[in-house]
């Protein structure tokens, strides 16, 4: 693709990247093929297509408008697109350089900005998290529907697994919702791998993974919940533990990229980009480690006999795993059902439910829909945000695959 970027953000090292990313797509529009948003709303700037030519027309001087920032918003990040483009095109680095500078050009409606606010003043930070949970559940009954659909199933408080001590140390990421949402998973984790011979150490102070807050635009925060995290992470480090896992597709993902983020936002001379680079390469998704264990200590809980399992979009386009979880359920004797369109997004996407509600719910009915045929007993998935925004209108349970196992 040719460009004419303004030469003010040619000397800049955004604007060389988005150049460089631009150049190398061709325009062939088979990434639309495999757009959710695309497929729902039939627009071409609400494909990956048309959202590079609107990004592209922003660096070439092109004022952008509200309507501009809409068609950005409406990506769920998936990165289906990225997983089809045949030329290798780094989308969502070039939408988040897109994203970021509307973010500055346009004024957000106050509502948006108020919900924006909301979102990252309280999901981010588990106390106050599970403090607003606890009080919605304490008034549920006189909640719209809307909302009370919106909070936990199975909201309970923490629960401990009391580990054997083991040579092998990993540290599990507990995140910001999680222990709100469904602390069971966490609990689970530390039980089996306690089988595998594999001791969980928990972290003093969890803390986000920054993603909700990158993927808002949120630099100050993103930066102060990186640094945060890789100085807590980097003394578990030294005292030997062998891998940072993740039972959270999302927030591993969002681990992973750290030495971009790093890189991006601090300069690869900074303190942090080789502690980053560290920890991303022994950052692991819970299937990772199970795919590499022996897993004969272990067995398939018998009341579920037949499973409809959704890959999370950061599982199988973000960290490229797309059919690890699927291939130990089987090794474990699991008849998994087949599922039509399971590279699609289930519309989750982090707080995306929240600001594109229409959208959001129409994949999640639609992903529904596939997953509960043929006479399925349950529906598992890799990542805690698919989970719960599945729950709010599924028929069958919706579990964790990890809660599957004993």
């Amino acid at each position: 693709m040719q460009t004419n970027i303004l030469e003010s953000y040619k000397q800049t090292k955004m604007g060389q990247q988005a150049d460089e990313i631009l150049r190398s797509c061709v325009h062939c529009g088979f990434c639309n093929a495999t757009c959710p948003t695309y497929q729902l709303l039939g627009d071409e700037l609400d494909g990956p297509r048309g959202r590079v030519y609107l990004i592209k027309q922003i660096l070439e001087g092109n004022q952008p408008s509200l309507k501009t920032k809409q068609h950005l918003d409406r990506c769920l990040n998936c990165l289906n697109c990225e997983t089809t483009c045949p030329s290798g095109v780094q989308y969502h680095h070039l939408l988040e350089i897109g994203q970021s500078l509307i973010t500055k050009d346009i004024q957000i409606p106050w509502r948006k900005k108020l919900l924006r606010k909301l979102i990252l003043t309280i999901m981010p930070y588990s106390k106050r998290f599970n403090f607003f949970v606890t009080l919605g559940n304490t008034v549920k009954t006189v909640l719209p529907d809307k909302l009370a659909k919106l909070l936990p199933k199975d909201h309970q408080q923490t629960l401990f697994f009391k580990a054997s001590h083991r040579p092998r140390k990993m540290l599990l990421l507990e995140g910001c919702v999680h222990n709100t949402i469904s602390p069971d998973i966490h609990q689970k984790t530390r039980q089996l791998l306690d089988k595998l011979g594999i001791e969980v150490l928990h972290e003093k102070e969890p803390a986000c993974c920054g993603a909700l807050s990158h993927h808002s635009q949120a630099e100050k925060q993103t930066v102060s919940f990186i640094t945060k995290n890789i100085d807590s992470w980097s003394d578990y480090i030294e005292q030997g533990i062998e891998s940072i896992i993740s039972n959270a597709s999302g927030c591993g993902l969002m681990v992973k990229d750290y030495p971009r983020l790093v890189a991006q936002y601090l300069g690869n001379e900074s303190i942090y980009y080789e502690k980053a680079l560290k920890i991303a390469s022994i950052t692991k998704d819970i299937s990772q480690v199970f795919n590499s264990e022996d897993l004969s200590p272990l067995a398939l809980d018998v009341k579920y006999k037949k499973i409809a399992y959704h890959p999370p979009c950061s599982l199988q386009h973000g960290q490229h795993l797309p059919e690890i979880v699927e291939q130990i359920l089987t090794s474990l004797g699991a008849t998994l059902s087949p599922i039509k369109d399971k590279h699609l997004c289930c519309g989750s996407a982090g707080s995306y439910s929240l600001f594109n509600p229409e959208i959001s719910h129409q994949l999640r009915d639609n992903k529904l829909a596939n997953l509960q045929q043929n006479d399925t007993d349950v529906i598992a998935t890799a990542n805690i945000g698919c989970l719960h925004h599945l729950q709010t209108e599924a028929k069958i349970p919706v579990k964790h695959w990890l809660q599957l196992i004993h």
